[in-house]
């Protein structure tokens, strides 16, 4: 019996390949229909710890749980049938140990079938992306702004300013490239400084607030769409306004059915003549 796969999804190793090919479409993604409608377009999708905040309503993402990830991984997973689908590990749930972190992984990838998961982290993670690559769990890394260290970073801001920060990162960068990552996120990071690490490693850079000369770039979808308006990073760009789409068809509705108007006849079921 044959044990060869077959499958028209996107790999984490095709990923890797693209480096310095052409831009790499990314956006966050959490639930089934917005994945159908935005696999298309994008080559990785990530299932983000950012629901924690848009979906959820917290003020950060380390209250986000494993089984959170696990629950809209599934949902992903249903939707999407060309991007690669990659699953953030949650705070928590890996930085204890190399061997908390694969067991964590593993359950990911056993229990939603994604493609690989991302986790924070420079030098202080490189042996642990090792660990899992070694062991066959595809990592995406993040370096730069690492929201699940906002508590002990001072808050949401960009990075790189300084040397001291700058050097820390292009460390970072080198040590998650060269223990295995297939690519990784870099976020919040002062332009030249992104442009540097881009050209310095050799796996691609998704650029979130960093550099148009990343290898790529992600935004969360509901930024992207204009659906979260709880605060706008400068460096969001709103493609769609859909936040007041929706707001006015409510609103219609609400009239509608106030004046008894909705459901009309033809919205309502009747009895066989």
């Amino acid at each position: 019996m044959s044990t060869v796969g077959h499958t028209k999804r996107i790999t984490p190793a095709a990923i890797e390949a693209m480096k310095g090919q052409r831009p790499i479409v990314s956006l966050t993604a959490y639930t089934t229909p917005i994945a159908r409608l935005l696999d298309p377009h994008c080559d990785l999708l990530l299932v983000g710890d950012s629901l924690g905040m848009v979906l959820y309503g917290m003020e950060t993402t380390v209250g986000v749980t494993l089984d959170m990830m696990i629950a809209h991984g599934q949902a992903v997973m249903r939707g999407a049938k060309h991007a690669c689908v990659i699953v953030d590990l949650p705070f928590g749930s890996y930085q204890e140990s190399k061997e908390q972190a694969f067991r964590s992984a593993a359950r990911i990838l056993k229990e939603t079938g994604c493609d690989g998961v991302k986790l924070e982290g420079g030098e202080e993670m490189a042996e642990t992306v090792a660990f899992l690559t070694s062991r066959g769990i595809p990592v995406f890394g993040h370096v730069g702004l690492m929201p699940q260290q906002v508590n002990t970073t001072g808050g949401y801001r960009s990075l790189g300013r300084s040397d001291k920060e700058a050097d820390k990162i292009r460390r970072d960068a080198k040590a998650i490239s060269q223990a295995g990552a297939f690519a990784m996120v870099i976020e919040g990071t002062v332009e030249p400084l992104a442009r540097e690490i881009t050209a310095a490693v050799t796996i691609p850079t998704i650029g979130i607030g960093a550099s148009a000369a990343c290898d790529g770039q992600i935004l969360v979808s509901d930024d992207m769409l204009g659906l979260f308006n709880d605060f706008k990073p400068r460096f969001v760009k709103h493609f769609a306004e859909l936040a007041p789409m929706v707001s006015k068809a409510a609103e219609a509705y609400a009239e509608e059915v106030k004046a008894r108007t909705f459901p009309a006849l033809e919205h309502t079921f009747q009895p066989k003549k």
